[in-house]
């Protein structure tokens, strides 16, 4: 749903001025949701509440999510109202590129903003109590509320006409709309699975304040990662407005593969590993089960998708988002950035795996310390990379925010592998085996091929060989005759079905999976 409403956003604003403030106001008071929201709740309530729920003491769940839930609104409600009066200063620090018209709108707009940003850590603290309970499927379709608000109103501003000033700031208010919506869908469901709920803002308990400790290491690690996203934003509205809009718009697609199978799978193993009982090499044993197998899905859904942004990110992104004002030059550009992003994909959702059982062994200083060191590489090297290197091997500024992306793709598999040693040895060997990576990526190799090969031969077939149309700029861009939705579906389909036949062929053990559900959902029709 999210790319969903990126669609409907390129649709009525494309990839200008109006498109890039809105994009930075919004990035701007998502640091409080990010600081306080889903991530830190993760590592510090969820272990904490979960295993409480394992040990069966519902009593002092409950205590603990009523503390958590007092202190997170006490404490969001005073950074909504710092976060609204220290704008200026957060507008000139994270987009210094914006001056006059861009800066007074971008001021503007993130005032509107972060009220409905404050609901959205309370929408978290919804998710940490549901995901315990094992009860996932609201929690993760409450957001599709918030699109579905964005969405409609960009269609029905959008139907009248508004110009693209006055449609951004129709459009913050939605988002707060959706913001309220999507807390107040997950109550009701939270209030079922509570005993006995009352929010406080006691820290009597040992189980509090358990949380807090892990709570202040956890603000401080997404506090950390937050300055890398910040940097970025930063160093884009340095290069061009067109750049900061196109970054958010790869990071959209990026998150696609990242949120649908590394999110996903890591926090459905969270609460299980929390829960995880008894002593020494027992416990080694069962989160290195639950961990292979859950790095062992990650790795087969997320390399081919790197292996498409790599090939035929073009294709991907122009039947996602182009249309109305996002134009095949947008397409194009895109592209670039999306290659970029396809170096870290696979470490970036491994990552969130790995994280996950630090957290769930309670052990919040380690994923901090590997943040901290990713972040400061990250910094440094996109600071050369895109703001200095295309200056110096004479390429177009424009180009330099490809290399943001390939900086955080590069720095992504130092944090993963960080990562991954810490684990080892408090747990033994986890991780994909080498062998099965070989493979995924041999296989992802072909369908990519495959692809791309489809995509010359329909441009050669239509008569349009690569380098003939100057918009699409390039002997490896598509046929522009083809309606993107159409050419993406001629060449996704191909992909998606060599990789799943060459990946059978090979044995894996995820690949023959698909299929049997597949042959079970037909059966059972």
């Amino acid at each position: 749903m999210g790319l969903v409403r990126e669609r409907f956003f390129a649709h009525y604003l494309g990839n200008g001025m109006a498109a890039a403030v809105f994009k930075a106001a919004l990035r701007i008071p998502n640091f409080l949701q990010n600081l306080f929201g889903e991530g830190v709740l993760s590592g510090s309530f969820i272990p904490v509440y979960a295993g409480l729920l394992g040990k069966g003491d519902t009593k002092e769940a409950d205590r603990v999510a009523g503390a958590v839930f007092g202190l997170l609104a006490l404490a969001t409600s005073v950074m909504v109202a710092l976060g609204m009066l220290a704008t200026p200063l957060f507008v000139d620090t994270i987009a210094p590129g914006f001056e006059g018209e861009a800066r007074s709108m971008a001021i503007q707009l993130v005032r509107i903003l972060f009220p409905g940003t404050g609901m959205l850590v309370l929408s978290a603290w919804c998710l940490g109590v549901l995901n315990s309970h094992r009860k996932f499927l609201l929690s993760y379709l409450a957001p599709v509320v918030w699109n579905l608000a964005i969405i409609t109103t960009l269609v029905v501003a959008g139907l009248r006409g508004l110009p693209e000033e006055r449609l951004v700031v129709v459009l913050s208010y939605g988002v707060v709309a959706g913001c309220l919506l999507q807390f107040a869908v997950q109550v009701p469901s939270v209030m079922r699975v509570l005993g006995g709920f009352r929010p406080t803002l006691s820290t009597a308990s040992e189980s509090v304040r358990q949380v807090l400790r892990s709570f202040g290491t956890v603000v401080i690690g997404r506090g950390v990662v937050q300055v890398s996203a910040y940097v970025d934003t930063s160093y884009a509205s340095l290069i061009a407005d067109r750049a900061l809009s196109t970054l958010t718009y790869a990071q959209t697609i990026y998150l696609i593969p990242v949120s649908l199978f590394g999110m996903s799978i890591s926090a459905a193993e969270l609460p299980e590993m929390s829960r995880t009982a008894g002593a020494g090499e027992e416990v080694a044993t069962k989160l290195r089960t639950r961990i292979e197998a859950g790095a062992r899905r990650i790795a087969f859904f997320v390399v081919p998708s790197a292996a498409a942004l790599l090939f035929i990110g073009d294709v991907v992104a122009g039947g996602l988002l182009q249309t109305g004002r996002f134009t095949a030059a947008d397409t194009r550009y895109l592209w670039y950035l999306l290659m970029g992003s396809a170096v870290g994909l696979v470490a970036s959702a491994l990552g969130r795996l790995y994280a996950s059982a630090f957290y769930a062994l309670k052990d919040t200083r380690t994923p901090l310390r590997f943040a901290v060191v990713r972040v400061s590489l990250g910094a440094a090297a996109a600071w050369f990379l895109a703001l200095r290197l295309p200056g110096l091997v004479g390429l177009p500024e424009h180009l330099g925010a490809v290399f943001l992306t390939v900086t955080s793709g590069m720095v992504a598999w130092f944090e993963s592998q960080m990562l991954r040693r810490a684990l080892m040895g408090q747990i033994g060997h986890v991780g994909v085996p080498r062998a099965l990576l070989l493979k995924l990526w041999g296989a992802g190799l072909a369908a990519g091929l495959t692809g791309l090969g489809i995509k010359l031969a329909l441009a050669r077939a239509l008569g349009t060989m690569p380098g003939v149309e100057a918009e699409w700029g390039g002997s490896l861009l598509a046929p522009p005759h083809l309606h993107p939705i159409i050419l993406f579906l001629a060449v996704v389909l191909p992909f998606g079905a060599v990789y799943f036949g060459v990946t059978g062929a090979l044995g894996i053990p995820e690949a023959r999976a698909v299929f049997q559900r597949i042959l079970r959902r037909r059966a059972a029709r």
